[in-house]
């Protein structure tokens, strides 16, 4: 990753598609819906007025059913699309400014991407195919067959650099994928629904797999998918779309305990909060300082998690506690109880910052 990278901010973004898209931004702006600017004018709304800001090495989530935009957005930041209006600053510089050099440059060594139906060329091997983007960089065969085989084994490859694609799995090719995106170590990772063609359990195992690589190298990836559990899984933030326009962005603590309306209410009533929820979104703060009588649980432990620790401990209450071993709170097992069922109206909120998460109480 390059030294000094800064991360993402996308402002007033706007997308209409028809022959005359420009015209009808002020309109939209002013509150014409996607229906109206489709039945009066025959032109459709891909986005609305997107402002997202994605901090450098963190996994940015774009969620929503189909049709949504999320995929429309994804494309913007390496301008496969241009916007009808608005910016996409990747470390400061706008994207929808540059030059087709500039652009060529940008996409060629600023952002890789990882696709849903794999985009592996069938004649070229495990190993070609991995090196592909080192190519078209110019970087010499033996330089560029290091740093495949390196990204091969660490997506669990080795061994297989010589099979073609369709001799195998689709876990297997989308493996080749992630191992082709990473060779370029591009300082931004786009991932477009790139496990939703995959089995339940071969899915599961992708995302472990891009979080243990993610928690060494720390790109900036913006991972779209339409599975919730997914979303809460991988997302340092979550911006949920419909109709082209984001209706909740936060953390995974902020979409599943304090849903902005009936929509993301509907998404995130089935989620299993135990699993989800982090102690120090329900736990009762302490005043700086005081250290108390009760066991250790540290921050980020899921509810799940915690109630089992508490109770082989045999205590009935515990000790938040952060990094350094410093208290924050207190949970009792009758609050982790509670959580289970019912969701707090209040918590922390949480912000990813390069290589830590920042946690503020709500």
């Amino acid at each position: 990753m390059a030294d000094g990278f800064g991360g993402i901010e996308i402002r007033n973004l706007y997308k209409i598609f028809g022959s005359n898209p420009a015209s009808h931004v002020e309109a939209v702006r002013n509150g014409l819906t996607k229906q109206e600017l489709n039945e009066k004018y025959g032109h459709v709304l891909g986005l609305r007025d997107i402002n997202i800001t994605i901090p450098s090495g963190c996994i940015q989530v774009i969620m929503g059913l189909s049709g949504s935009g999320k995929s429309t957005l994804i494309r913007h930041i390496n301008r496969l699309i241009d916007p009808t209006a608005g910016e996409v600053l990747v470390d400061g510089v706008d994207v929808v400014k540059m030059s087709p050099t500039e652009l060529r440059e940008f996409r060629r060594h600023q952002t890789a991407m990882v696709f849903q139906k794999f985009a592996l060329l069938p004649h070229r091997n495990v190993l070609d195919n991995t090196i592909y983007g080192l190519e078209v960089q110019g970087v010499a065969r033996n330089k560029s067959i290091d740093i495949a085989m390196r990204w091969l084994e660490r997506v669990g490859l080795k061994g297989f650099e010589q099979r073609y694609p369709n001799q195998l799995s689709g876990g297997m090719q989308q493996r080749v994928g992630l191992a082709r995106a990473l060779s370029n170590d591009a300082p931004v990772l786009l991932m477009d629904e790139a496990y939703s063609a995959l089995d339940p359990l071969i899915r599961t195992d992708m995302q472990t797999v891009l979080l243990d690589i993610q928690s060494e190298i720390k790109k900036t990836i913006i991972f779209i998918t339409h599975d919730l559990d997914e979303a809460l899984r991988l997302g340092d933030q979550i911006a949920i779309l419909r109709d082209g326009e984001v209706i909740q962005q936060g953390t995974s603590q902020d979409i599943v305990l304090r849903p902005a309306d009936a929509y993301i209410e509907s998404f995130v009533k089935e989620v299993n909060r135990g699993r989800v929820v982090h102690v120090e979104a329900i736990m009762t703060p302490v005043r700086s300082g005081v250290v108390a009588d009760a066991p250790p649980i540290p921050a980020g432990t899921s509810i799940e998690e915690a109630m089992r620790l508490l109770s082989m401990s045999g205590h009935e209450v515990a000790t938040v506690v952060g990094k350094k071993v410093e208290p924050l709170g207190m949970i009792t097992f009758r609050q982790l109880a509670g959580a289970m069922v019912n969701a707090p109206g209040s918590g922390t909120a949480e912000t990813c910052h390069g290589d830590h998460v920042v946690r503020a109480q709500a």
